[in-house]
């Protein structure tokens, strides 16, 4: 069970403001103010946070997209829960937070990838109600 002092939030477009205050290990970056405010003005990129007093200590970013032969879907980008608040069902309680959000945008189905050796990352979306593909997706990168 969360704390009472966490909040989950999904943040708005004039929530930018939030992320002035992260704790480590959340992002894999530094927040770039110019990344951030081009974020929050596509309807289409959503972020839902967990907060402590006025620090951001966990994060899961999704975008929503159509095709021309499929329903709406949701790609959940990434999940980061600060080391000091993980085993808290934070990151859980993120996802639900998304999730609940794509049922409202329509969005049929939602996926995300992690590594076969991520075994935290894999039980805590397991434990959100994910289920594993049977067939591995092969990722291919390109540098642009």
């Amino acid at each position: 069970m969360l704390e009472t002092t966490i909040q989950i939030r999904l943040l708005g477009p004039d929530d930018a403001a939030v992320l002035s205050q992260i704790a480590d290990d959340v992002f894999d970056h530094e927040v770039d103010p110019t990344w951030c405010a081009e974020f929050f003005a596509d309807p289409r990129h959503h972020l839902a946070v967990a907060i402590d007093g006025t620090q951001v200590v966990g994060m899961a970013s999704a975008v929503h997209y159509l095709h021309p032969d499929k329903p709406p879907e949701l790609f959940i980008n990434e999940v980061g829960v600060a080391a000091a608040y993980q085993g808290r069902a934070i990151g859980r309680q993120l996802l639900a937070t998304l999730l609940t959000h794509a049922a409202t945008l329509g969005c049929e189905s939602a996926w995300v990838l992690t590594e076969a050796t991520n075994t935290s990352a894999r039980r805590m979306y397991a434990a959100a109600g994910g289920v594993e593909a049977t067939t591995a997706p092969l990722m291919i990168e390109f540098r642009t």
